[in-house]
């Protein structure tokens, strides 16, 4: 099959999206850059090496990116650094609100481009949803953002820009535990700017965020999954059907990269991580949620460790799908159980401004907020949302 440009079966060159290429004698944008890389851009500008740690602290720790008020830097070199470095962030054109708590941004990508970004609060983390491309290359048939195509894959200061936003806009005593690449795009197809994304993210001199509260997620790009492992980072993989059939149904990558070579990928990521696959699965109302899909999900990935999150799915314009009632939801999760998965049953956060799984994109078509007000799930009984506590607690200790 002769391969269409942008298509999954397509070669790609991440490299021309990535590399920042400010024009000549003009400054690069600080968030494009690793440590390492400041370190050798500001040797190649004839400053010294260890400066690239002060600045690193001053931008990500203190928040300053005011040259004159970086102290520690010599005056010459405070007078310099405007010509060497900016600290442009994408620009926030919207910011909801959820009635759970949850907040979603859209960031100007500009060339009137966009993408967006989702703030899930629980207990005991607040967790960050980042996109990695506007749109997504995958075209998985329940996902918003597939509908859109891919535009554009971001760069590092793209995605760094995003967590800085969101970050800088949190209330007094809150701050980001975790971050998951689950936005819009998929991550493994960009992966030269996702990865260096985690490198400025965990660096101890720039965000110093542990490597374990990162998570990639995947729909199988498998040529890619080493990275994950090498990154020392968690896997996710959008798993979605319970065998080739139903999966290729839902997930196109599955005719390139089919479960047995998918599944194969991932026993040795945890050969190598020592780290249990997380597997998604979203319930299709009369496609993926009955009870045998339920005891061939167990079947399917009895030989890799890992844990399962059931997604109820999340409605969106024109999808062509419909959510499972709730008794086929708790059906599903109870047949899991007693198979001896590790399983838990997602919240589905944010919905009422399309902020849930699946409903991330920027097609002007989908209204800005949806009411719920009828939904059995926008106001669960007390002894629900303990037992919610509870399965999340769990899953955090073991984690």
């Amino acid at each position: 099959m002769e391969a269409n440009a942008g298509s999954i079966l397509a070669p790609v060159n991440y490299s021309d999206d990535n590399v920042a290429k400010p024009l000549e004698n003009q400054p690069v944008n600080f968030y494009s850059l690793t440590l390492e890389d400041l370190k050798a851009y500001i040797k190649s500008k004839g400053k010294e090496q260890f400066r690239a740690q002060q600045i690193f602290k001053w931008v990500y720790e203190q928040r300053v990116t005011d040259p004159e008020q970086m102290t520690n830097l010599s005056k010459e070199f405070r007078q310099d650094l405007p010509a060497i470095l900016s600290f442009e962030l994408p620009p926030v054109l919207q910011h909801l609100k959820s009635v759970d708590g949850t907040q979603k941004f859209l960031f100007d990508m500009k060339d009137g481009m966009s993408v967006e970004a989702v703030v899930i609060p629980s207990e005991d983390r607040l967790t960050l949803c980042i996109s990695s491309e506007v749109g997504c290359n995958m075209a998985c048939k329940f996902c918003f953002t597939g509908k859109q195509k891919l535009k554009r894959r971001l760069r590092t200061e793209d995605i760094v820009g995003q967590f800085m936003q969101v970050h800088d806009r949190l209330a007094e005593g809150q701050r980001i535990t975790n971050i998951v690449f689950m936005g819009m795009g998929e991550p493994l197809d960009n992966p030269e700017a996702v990865f260096k994304t985690i490198d400025v993210i965990h660096s101890p001199w720039g965000i110093n965020l542990s490597r374990k509260k990162i998570t990639v997620s995947t729909s199988g790009i498998v040529p890619e999954m080493w990275r994950v492992a090498d990154a020392k980072v968690r896997l996710a993989v959008s798993l979605n059907g319970p065998n080739d059939e139903i999966r290729s149904q839902v997930m196109p990558i599955n005719k390139r990269w089919d479960t047995k070579t998918l599944l194969e990928a991932c026993k040795e990521h945890y050969r190598v991580s020592k780290d249990k696959i997380t597997f998604e699965y979203v319930l299709l109302k009369g496609i993926t949620d009955q009870l045998e899909h339920a005891r061939q999900l167990v079947k399917l990935v009895k030989d890799v460790p890992c844990k399962i999150n059931i997604i109820p799915f999340n409605e969106h314009p024109g999808s062509g799908y419909e959510r499972p009632d709730d008794d086929t939801i708790q059906a599903f999760h109870t047949e899991l159980m007693n198979l001896g998965a590790h399983v838990l049953l997602r919240r589905s956060m944010g919905r009422d401004i399309f902020a849930a799984c699946g409903q991330l994109t920027t097609v002007k078509e989908r209204p800005q907020t949806m009411d719920i007000s009828n939904s059995r799930l926008a106001g669960l009984p007390k002894y629900k949302r303990e037992l919610l506590a509870a399965q999340e607690a769990e899953q955090n200790n073991q984690q």
